[in-house]
């Protein structure tokens, strides 16, 4: 089954807040659906020189080609191969409603239109990409992108076996996944450290382009923090700080490991900057810093908890100094705070020059969101700042994005429909113009993702006509369902309701 092929070319746009991107590619494309990637079993295999020693008689040094066989041999024991079966594409007027609960509507669809006899459903499309193992016990991370809209997973292993897959949950934000299989004894790949990747230094991508299994490239690493802005389509809060490679990727490396020459995994494979859809010099991956965390938070909490400064930031450039008589020409420049922003709390202004991130130079919005993506809410970080010449560090105990310094204890994951839940505040309540309701604050693995095309953020205000004013009487609504629920309410800003019939 070859690939499916669904091509988004984005233009890039500078943006004014928090997270900006600003690269100047005529178009980069997500690799299409499943791909995965994962954790290296630690060794000490050497990386093979590329050079002979220099001789004690001062002659010049001899040059040998590298020699890539063992990183080759590790990475590839480790990556598998993806394949997604897509919910078929489906219209509200053809969604099913469960038996158990079409008494709610009489017999008839509440989208206004007689219920659909049979399934109702096209043919389902199915798409291919890449993942690691990161875990003998078959524990596979990949991008989001692949895995979002996935009915059903199979996963082949390099050994030729198959096995169904279970999403662990996503993080949109970074475009990565963690799925497993149920299989034990597995080669694994161990996270190396992105940071000290050095820009010039070989890099292998290891993946299953165009079906073609366990197909391994080289290249360099061409640059480090890129901002593409490709992820702010499907994300609220988007981190991009790609790997860039000139390692040949293309489709159905989506989710694939880029390792360095001791087989350790650096970076998740992710997009590519094309016209045609196909590699044309440049690959990105996000590095196995982001990568790790991510996967780590998924793990032991379910979701990701990510700490916050609460700033809306550009970066310095010459028309920036010149215009704000700036006395340092790198960093980024404090532009304004979120309502409840850790950086303000902490002392910092508008206009303050941040410079470094616990000692490491930040030179660019994807840089500082790298630093920052590595820590939780209620983490301190050092933070360096220029302000009118004078240098400051000031101590900023991070928050999380609803501006709590520990991530929210009301937020409960419902495991079979797969979402978590948050009570509203009274000011949410006033903006959105509803009297009572509980947000969706991400939908993770389960019938929710699998069987309706409800997003994050949607307000449930009843279930099954019961009314709902926190997340204690939706957790009551929905203990003990069985056959059917319906879920009633709307979304932040809109005044139509929506209905969403899932079967338990």
């Amino acid at each position: 089954m070859f690939e499916k092929q669904n091509i988004k070319k984005l233009a890039p746009v500078a943006l004014a807040f928090a997270f900006v991107g600003g690269t100047s590619f005529a178009a980069y494309e997500h690799f299409s659906k499943p791909d995965t990637i994962s954790n290296w079993v630690e060794t000490n295999m050497p990386v093979m020189k590329t050079r002979l020693e220099e001789k004690s008689t001062g002659t010049n040094v001899a040059m040998i080609p590298a020699d890539f066989s063992l990183a080759s041999q590790k990475a590839t024991a480790a990556v598998v191969h993806i394949k997604s079966t897509m919910k078929a594409e489906r219209n509200v007027s053809q969604m099913e409603v469960p038996e158990e609960l079409k008494d709610f509507f009489g017999g008839r669809s509440p989208f206004g239109q007689d219920a659909p006899q049979g399934s109702g459903r096209g043919e389902k499309p199915q798409a291919s990409g890449s993942g690691v193992i990161i875990n003998p016990d078959g524990f596979i991370v990949t991008n989001n992108h692949v895995i979002q809209g996935a009915e059903s997973l199979e996963v082949t292993l390099a050994d030729k076996r198959t096995f169904k897959a279970k999403v662990i949950g996503s993080d949109p934000n970074t475009d990565i996944a963690l799925i497993q299989i149920e299989a034990k004894n597995l080669p694994a790949l161990s996270f190396g450290n992105s940071e000290n990747v050095k820009v010039g230094q070989w890099v292998l991508a290891v993946g299953n382009p165009y079906n073609l299994t366990s197909t391994v490239t080289a290249g360099i690493v061409s640059a480090k923090g890129r901002s593409i802005n490709i992820l702010g389509e499907n994300s609220k809060a988007p981190v991009e700080s790609f790997i860039q490679t000139d390692a040949a990727v293309n489709p159905g490396n989506s989710g694939g490991a880029l390792v360095d020459l001791n087989g350790n995994l650096i970076g998740i494979n992710t997009a590519i900057a094309s016209q045609t859809g196909s590699f044309a010099g440049y690959s990105f991956a996000v590095p196995s810093s982001i990568a790790h965390k991510v996967v780590e938070d998924i793990s032991k909490f379910g979701s990701v908890q990510r700490g916050y400064l609460g700033v809306g930031i550009s970066e310095v450039d010459g028309a920036k100094v010149k215009s704000y008589d700036l006395k340092v020409d790198e960093g980024v420049r404090v532009e304004n705070f979120a309502d409840q922003s850790a950086a303000r709390e902490a002392g910092i202004k508008v206009g303050d020059v941040i410079t470094k991130i616990d000692g490491h130079d930040i030179e660019s919005v994807a840089q500082l969101q790298e630093a920052i993506a590595q820590h939780k809410p209620g983490d301190k970080v050092l933070v360096n700042v220029n302000r009118d010449g004078a240098d400051k560090i000031v101590t900023v105990a991070l928050k999380s994005s609803a501006g709590t310094l520990v991530a929210e204890k009301s937020a409960q994951t419902f495991d079979n429909l797969g979402i978590e839940l948050q009570d509203l505040t009274a000011q949410q309540k006033r903006a959105w113009d509803v009297e009572q309701g509980v947000q969706v604050s991400q939908i993770n693995a389960g019938k929710v993702r699998q069987n309706t095309d409800m997003q994050d953020g949607f307000v449930i205000t009843k279930i099954d006509k019961t009314p709902v004013g926190n997340v204690q009487q939706a957790m009551k609504a929905l203990e003990g369902k069985k056959g059917g629920v319906m879920i009633e309410g709307v979304y932040p800003g809109s005044q139509e309701t929506q209905y969403y019939a899932i079967g338990l």
